[in-house]
């Protein structure tokens, strides 16, 4: 595979992500809530992502580890910081929300300080320092978000990239037990519709299908789908390219998801958020290790809306 296709894959797989920023605002806009849009993203990646598996001859490894794995990565990698994305995406623009998602390779260094992963390093201090700083874009000018009103729901929208950050960790100290990281996705998704449902019921959030599809509706099937095959050539671009390469994906995946919120949801952003960007790019590139421990890590936990199975 040559570079150039190589680029242009990576291109369509950090638009495919980036689409499903918009979606999830456009899910939400009639009433419908995180834990019951979760669950349903479970079952459609469970459906999709157990084709490519059994596609691929492999079967999902049952026994205490594994199982351990699945309910960690379901849980921290999907169910709270989804239901918190959600949440945040009733109040805030979808291109505010993918600004957030940006931190994930950010706040993964602190995180991995904390565990023992990671040495410190000020070049990539200085990266935790500029991303940080363009969250404060965000919240501190009065003239930032359309409505100040917004700013409640900033720290919701920071749940998600925090999550991701320890998930990224938590796999690269204890590994996935032999498994590839679709095989992961997989099982967390069985495993994740067993924590969703009683949430969903619980919390009144419950989805029945209706007979006649209306867009929060298609968003939730396009956007889980979208999620379940670009991941999948994600993997495939770790094993084909490396993880160093394949995780620039985070950059695409951030633009992306701004420029679809713009041209679907016709949303509009201040200086201070365009600046806000710019930081959080600089601070992404500045904190990326040269080298990856673990392929799998890198792959299980891709820079973006990684969890939106």
């Amino acid at each position: 595979m040559t570079r150039a296709a190589l680029l242009l894959a990576l291109l369509c797989i950090g638009a495919g992500w980036g689409f499903t920023q918009p979606l999830a605002k456009i899910a939400v806009s009639e009433g419908y809530r995180g834990f019951g849009i979760i669950v349903w993203q479970f079952a459609i990646g469970v459906f999709v992502l157990g084709v490519i598996t059994a596609l691929r001859g492999r079967r999902l490894p049952l026994g205490r580890a594994p199982l351990a794995l699945y309910a960690v990565v379901a849980l921290i990698g999907t169910v709270l910081p989804n239901a918190a994305s959600y949440q945040a995406a009733v109040y805030l623009p979808a291109g505010i929300i993918s600004i957030c998602i940006s931190l994930v390779p950010i706040l993964a260094f602190p995180v991995a300080l904390l565990m023992r992963l990671d040495r410190f390093g000020w070049v990539r201090f200085t990266g935790l320092v500029l991303g940080l700083t363009g969250v404060l874009m965000i919240v501190v000018p009065g003239s930032s978000l359309p409505d100040r009103a917004m700013l409640a729901a900033v720290p919701l929208a920071l749940i998600a990239p925090l999550c991701y950050a320890f998930e990224g960790n938590i796999v690269a100290k204890w590994g996935t037990f032999g498994m590839d990281p679709i095989q992961v996705l997989l099982g967390a998704s069985v495993v994740g519709i067993l924590f969703a449902v009683p949430l969903a019921f619980v919390t009144g959030q419950w989805i029945t299908p209706p007979a006649v599809f209306r867009a929060p509706d298609w968003a939730i099937v396009v956007s889980s789908a979208i999620h379940a095959f670009a991941y999948a050539a994600y993997v495939g671009m770790v094993g084909r390219a490396g993880p160093v390469f394949a995780v620039q994906v985070a950059y695409l995946v951030t633009g992306f998801g701004v420029l679809w919120a713009m041209a679907i949801l016709g949303e509009a952003y201040s200086g201070w958020i365009w600046a806000s960007l710019a930081l959080m790019f600089a601070g992404m590139f500045l904190v990326q290790p040269r080298k990856i421990r673990r392929a799998a890590a890198a792959a299980l936990v891709p820079p973006g809306p990684s969890a939106n199975i």
